[in-house]
This record gives C-alpha cells, structure tokens and sequence, in this order.
C-alpha cells in the first residue's frame, strides 16, 4: 500500500525513502486556467488532484478594510502593509508592481511606529481547516502556509533602494520596520495555528535575498540586521514539530548554512541558473543536512523545451538532489502563461514513473 501525501512530504523533509518523490506546483492564474482547459475540469483543486500533488498551501482569507484588501504583488489597489500596486500586462501574463511605498519618507523609529499597521484580526482563521479538509478528499495532503517574510516585506514598505541605503545609513529604521513585520507575521501564524490545529503541517517564510550572480546584500550585513528577523519566522516553528520552508530566488548560497542552523528543511525553489545553485553543487554541499523544492528551471526549460525534454530534465533532477530523498519535485516559481499545460504534466508524470525505472 502507498504512502499518503503527508507521509510522503515527511519523509522528505527528513531525508527518509517514500514510495515516490513528493510533488508541488504554484501556477499564475493565466497558467491555472490552462492546466484547467487542457484537463477540462472547473477548479484548480480538480487539476492537482489529477496530478496527485502532495503539498497544499492554506492560507486565512483576507476580511479586512475594503480600501487595503489588495494581495501583495496580486492584485491591483492598496494591501493590508499600506502598499499600492498597478497592473503591468505581456503578452504572457499580467503582473503587479509596487507604486507606492507608505513608509519611504519615513524620517525616524518614531515615523515607522505610527505607521497604520495591520490588525490581525483581519483574516478569517477559521477558513484554514476546511480548506485543509477539502484538499483532502483524495488523499491526507501535507498542508504548507505562508508566514511571510521579513526581507521582502520591509522593502515593499520602505522601497527597495531606500531599505537597502537604510541598512548602511539608517540601521534604526530598517529594525524598526523588520520588527513591526516579524511581529505581526509570527502572531498572525500563531493565530492560524490556533484555529487550524493539526491540518497545517509545514510554515513557509521567505524574501528573494539573491540575485542571478549572487546576494543582494552582503552575507554579513544579511547576518547582522535580517537574520534575526527570519529566525523568528522558522525557529519557533520547528521547535514545534512542524515543516519548514523558506523561498528565496537567486543565489542564496553563503547563508544556507545559517538558514539550516535557524531550522530550515526545505529550500525553495533552487533556481538552478543562478550562481552556485546548479543541482550537484547544492546537493554535494548541502544534501546531507538539507531537502530541496522546486529546481523544474521555469526561466528556460518549461516555456522551450518539449514535454519529452521536461521528463527527461525531471527525472534526471530526481537522480541528483533526491539522492537522499530529501526532494520535492516542482516547478521552480509559478507556472508562467508561455508554459504549456504538456509540458506541466510531463514533469508529474516523469514523478509517477521514477519508482518503476
């Protein structure tokens, strides 16, 4: 008899053997409605399942104000941080880029505290369960929600460049930022916890911290302004017995290390072009300590190659970093609109065949 997903997801976090590789996909909207198409079914739910992925996300919907009901980098208008953001179209996909930072004239700690921050009652809890119950119709799914990130967040609210400048000239300001973010993203955590009880089973966090060529910002001032912040949205959690996941395109490769010391299990999405993330040089440098999600390179293979090549590439990816079965096979980001729903497909099915190769 075959392993759940849960246990499936389990064992790969602790780098035991399953019956099969682990599965996750993340799509674009415009790549949902293909996959939904292709199959010609109504739901997204009906597309994983036909798929058999094993990781879910689960998330609280948003029952706030109206006027900051806008989902970060997901829609268009004003979000619960106080950030807006306008819709920007390709021929592919449409995006949403910031336009607005609330804090980016902030002047002192005393400007950041007043700031109208969130309220973390905004969010309906209770929606985390049955959520979790209906990805379950199938098969017991390991369940993921996000925390948040305490990187990527503070720039949001700040601005890139002048969080960046802050963390040189204006140390204070930056802290004072990345504290109201971790506080608030660790209670609203606990509070999802509290309602969903056991039907949440991994904590995701993150912040692209890396570029194509390396770390936006120095391993060293990463290690003595934001690291603290990240632990708070890994440790405790670990602690508890549960998952841990943490996103960060680019290449992350000198904090990896301290990412694995603050707890992580899971590092996602391994964009393999980057430098220093190719697959053999994680897993020969971290495999042993560390599982992997994602690394189906989404920037070239998934948009050019033919479904025959994406199997070929997947099953040749499982060989390499799930050498310790520490993997969980998926694109690396969101599906984007240029992928075909083929070429989707070809990555599960090469995940269905690996065990009778």
């Amino acid at each position: 008899m075959g392993m759940t997903s849960l246990e499936r997801v389990r064992a790969a976090a602790e780098r035991r053997k399953a019956d099969r590789p682990c599965s996750s996909l993340r799509c674009t909207p415009e790549a949902w409605k293909a996959l939904r198409d292709y199959f010609g079914v109504a739901t997204d739910m009906e597309v994983l399942d036909l798929l058999d992925i094993d990781l879910r996300w689960v998330g609280a919907p948003f029952i706030g104000p109206k006027e900051r009901s806008a989902s970060p980098l997901g829609s268009e208008g004003t979000d619960f941080w106080g950030c807006h953001t306008r819709a920007v179209t390709n021929e592919y996909n449409t995006y949403f880029e910031f336009d607005y930072h609330p804090l980016q004239k902030a002047q002192t700690v005393e400007d950041v505290d007043a700031h109208d921050w969130p309220q973390l009652d905004w969010w309906n809890y209770a929606a985390i369960r049955d959520q979790a119950l209906t990805h379950d119709t199938k098969d017991q799914r390991a369940h993921i929600y996000f925390v948040g990130g305490t990187f990527e967040t503070p720039w949001y609210i700040r601005g890139l460049e002048t969080f960046l400048m802050d963390l040189y000239e204006n140390p204070e300001i930056a802290n004072a930022i990345c504290t109201h973010v971790g506080d608030y993203y660790q209670a609203r955590a606990f509070r999802a916890l509290e309602a969903a009880g056991d039907h949440i089973h991994m904590m995701g966090s993150g912040g692209d911290i890396g570029s194509q060529r390396g770390m936006m910002l120095s391993p060293q001032m990463w290690r003595e302004h934001i690291k603290r912040h990240c632990a708070r949205l890994i440790t405790p959690f670990r602690q508890r017995g549960l998952m841990t996941f943490y996103h960060s395109c680019g290449s992350l490769v000198p904090v990896i290390d301290d990412l694995i010391g603050l707890g992580l299990q899971f590092l996602d999405p391994i964009q393999t072009t980057a430098e220093g993330m190719d697959p053999e040089s994680l897993f020969t440098r971290f495999g042993d300590r560390l599982s992997f999600h994602g690394a189906v390179d989404e920037v070239e293979l998934l948009p050019h190659a033919t479904p025959a090549e994406v199997y070929a590439e997947t099953t040749r990816l499982i060989d390499v970093m799930g050498k310790n079965h520490g993997f969980i096979v998926s694109p690396s980001h969101q599906v984007q609109g240029d992928t075909t729903p083929e070429n989707v497909e070809a990555i599960f099915k090469a995940v269905r065949d690996y065990p009778n190769r």
